[in-house]
């Protein structure tokens, strides 16, 4: 791994946007590594990193099924495509888990599940808030393109906007321009999120710096990025449809493999 760019001076306990951490040359072999890290860390805590998943599968379960109680079944295809979007700031206990687990620190229940409350006199809050405002971003334009384009459509129930979305000519166009936007939107999330949310939990720099400091990530290894975020995609993807059960055990593991791929992606602080 090769360095990309010049680094901050390190000692400053106050989040700065002066900052800047190195980023390195990321390459498959890096992905491979870090995905076995975190298949390792998930194995070695795994009761604690299923939690996680857990989690987040009964939260996703839950949401699904009060849009179908409540009637807007519309909302639901968003929903579970826009799902993963939220992903990188849910795992925030698990980069905590590997952080810990990588400097042979001993840690307990309360340790993880009170990070985000230690974070909250830090910036981790303006990165949540960027997530769910691009999260938000993308219900309002899923809702915008649905009424142009299936404005003549009617749909009482889930199975029959699944019917109008897949097996008529308007639902296809909907698919196309709903796929492409999203697409966009995922891509801007992960550039900004994918190593900024592991960043912001290991050091003392601002949410922009965390921002932009991803974003360097992807731009200097937008092949291999590429492919990290296909990986993330699809896993994410196939979850969903065993009732999203398949998060139990997938959402651990990326989780971790995503906090080890930042270890590789930016240099730690020198000194």
């Amino acid at each position: 791994m090769a360095s990309k760019a010049e680094g901050s001076s390190p000692g400053n306990p106050a989040p700065q946007q002066g900052t800047a951490p190195k980023v390195n040359t990321v390459t498959v072999d890096d992905i491979k590594a870090s995905l076995k890290a975190g298949f390792s860390d998930f194995l070695a805590r795994p009761v604690m990193s299923g939690f996680f998943g857990l989690f987040y599968a009964l939260f996703g379960i839950m949401f699904v099924w009060a849009l179908v109680w409540l009637g807007a079944v519309w909302m639901v295809i968003p929903a579970a495509v826009g799902f993963p979007l939220v992903a990188p700031f849910a795992a925030a206990g698990l980069y905590e888990m590997s952080r810990r687990m990588q400097k042979g620190e001993s840690f307990g229940w309360r340790d993880i599940l009170t990070v985000m409350a230690r974070q909250r006199t830090r910036e981790m809050g303006w990165m949540a808030f960027v997530t769910l405002f691009i999260s938000w971003v993308w219900f309002y334009q899923f809702r915008t393109v649905m009424v142009i384009v299936l404005q003549h459509s009617s749909f009482s129930d889930l199975e029959g906007f699944l019917h109008t979305v897949f097996f008529t000519p308007e639902g296809w166009i909907f698919l196309a321009i709903g796929t492409c936007v999203g697409a966009f939107l995922s891509a801007v999330l992960f550039s900004v999120t994918v190593v900024a949310m592991p960043l912001l939990l290991d050091r003392e720099v601002d949410f922009i710096t965390a921002m932009i400091t991803s974003v360097r990530v992807v731009r200097e290894n937008p092949v291999v990025m590429l492919g990290w975020a296909a990986i993330i995609v699809v896993t994410m993807l196939l979850s969903l449809v065993p009732a999203f059960l398949g998060l139990i055990f997938t959402l651990p593991i990326l989780g971790h493999t995503t906090w080890h791929l930042y270890q590789r992606a930016v240099q730690p602080v020198e000194g």
